[in-house]
């Protein structure tokens, strides 16, 4: 059984689940400084967030919030206590941190694996910060760890107990700055390397991977890109100075959520060509265009991943091949009625190790499956239905088979 309640006025989720009952909450107002919180300042903020998130679990009582700090050999800031129903007794242990980076979860978590253990506690490890991005939320809960922030979201999750999730409230903290912006087409020319599965596993020094991005790209946007990836816990360092990817689902998902796909022109065409006579005629598109032409979004999951018929057909075309596919396939442009629909790409990055096609092969290439699932994703209708048959079907098995999944 779960409960969604929504506060008035404001963007707001919250769920609480106990032993079959289920508890709707509200928010509890705090004041907080918006001015950066350390030390001492930053432990007593979120302490009293926790009392508020704690309060607002109506079943549970005499839990306590200790005021001061924890002692260092128990690993964390401070620590709250719980009751519970069994006559057992959960801990919070509380670890703080002003501006936390993904990459530094791992010195975070070895904070719980050094601290002793107590057969007698119900120990749960939280991580608090005044913000807490998606990345880093995700990577607690991955680990077992419950969190919480100064806006008071939070995934509170006591075993045999209760678990409060929070979602959807504005940050009261100033947010830190990103260390490079995804949603830019030289960034995404960078992302489609790492992601695209004939790489996976593949070891990279930024050199290496200047050479392999088409179209090419500076070393220092490279380095740029890279060093948030890395920041972001998406790629892992070698022991040689490069790097490789680690987790190609979280950073595809990241890349998919900063897209723009509006940027890209969308022309709607009508041509008699069917079946395989408009096949036929695509074809032509491959060599004549030098690779500037192929299927796209619900086209080229037709291929990759078949799931959701449609009857238009999606294409990619580089600007000044636009006549050329007008006179091969013996289209016109229309209001309505279109059974073919050209994106006019914003970057040539789309055309990037583009899958199909090749010699023996009579049809025109597809985007490469990663290019086609972001694309899908944004294009509406069916999309983002296709898009994630195209994950399951294509992107994580490949993925699986160069063990990155």
């Amino acid at each position: 059984m779960e409960i969604q309640a929504r506060e008035t006025g404001q963007d707001f989720l919250a769920r609480v689940h106990h032993s079959g009952y289920v508890h709707a909450c509200v928010k509890t107002a705090i004041s907080v400084n918006r001015l950066n919180l350390t030390g001492v300042a930053l432990q007593k903020a979120l302490g009293q967030r926790l009392r508020d998130l704690l309060a607002s679990v109506a079943w549970l009582k005499n839990w306590e919030v200790a005021q001061g700090p924890a002692a260092p050999e128990q690993g964390c800031d401070f620590k709250a206590t719980l009751p519970l129903s069994n006559g057992r007794t959960a801990e919070l242990r509380i670890v703080c941190k002003a501006n936390a980076r993904p990459y530094q979860f791992p010195n975070i978590l070895a904070k719980g694996q050094l601290a002793p253990r107590d057969k007698r506690v119900s120990r749960v490890w939280v991580f608090a910060a005044p913000y807490l991005s998606p990345r880093m939320a995700q990577l607690c809960q991955e680990n077992g760890w419950s969190w919480f922030d100064l806006a008071g979201n939070c995934y509170l999750s006591v075993p045999d107990a209760f678990q409060l999730e929070r979602t959807g409230q504005s940050p009261i903290h100033k947010l830190p700055k990103a260390g490079a912006n995804l949603s830019t087409p030289q960034a995404a020319r960078v992302l489609r390397a790492l992601l695209a599965t004939d790489n996976a596993g593949r070891r990279w020094t930024q050199r290496d991977l200047q050479v392999h991005v088409q179209p090419s790209v500076s070393l220092g946007l490279i380095n740029k890109v890279i060093r948030h990836l890395q920041d972001e816990a998406f790629l892992e360092k070698n022991s040689d100075g490069g790097f490789k990817l680690r987790a190609p689902l979280e950073l595809l998902t990241a890349w998919r959520d900063a897209y723009r796909f509006d940027r890209h022109q969308r022309r709607s065409y009508f041509t008699l060509g069917q079946g395989q006579r408009l096949q036929q005629a695509l074809a032509k598109l491959q060599s004549l265009t030098s690779g500037q032409a192929v299927y796209a979004a619900f086209s080229a999951a037709d291929f990759q991943a078949p799931d959701v018929r449609q009857h238009r057909t999606w294409l990619y075309v580089g600007a000044e091949w636009e006549d050329n596919f007008r006179e091969v396939v013996e289209a016109k442009l229309v209001d309505s009625g279109e059974n073919i629909i050209v994106l006019i790409p914003e970057d040539d990055g789309v055309f990037f190790l583009q899958e199909g096609g090749g010699k023996g092969q009579q049809r025109l290439s597809c985007t490469n499956p990663v290019q086609t699932y972001v694309d899908l994703f944004h294009c509406g209708g069916r999309g983002e239905e296709t898009a994630e048959a195209l994950l399951e079907q294509n992107l994580k098995r490949a993925w699986k088979a160069r063990v990155l999944l």
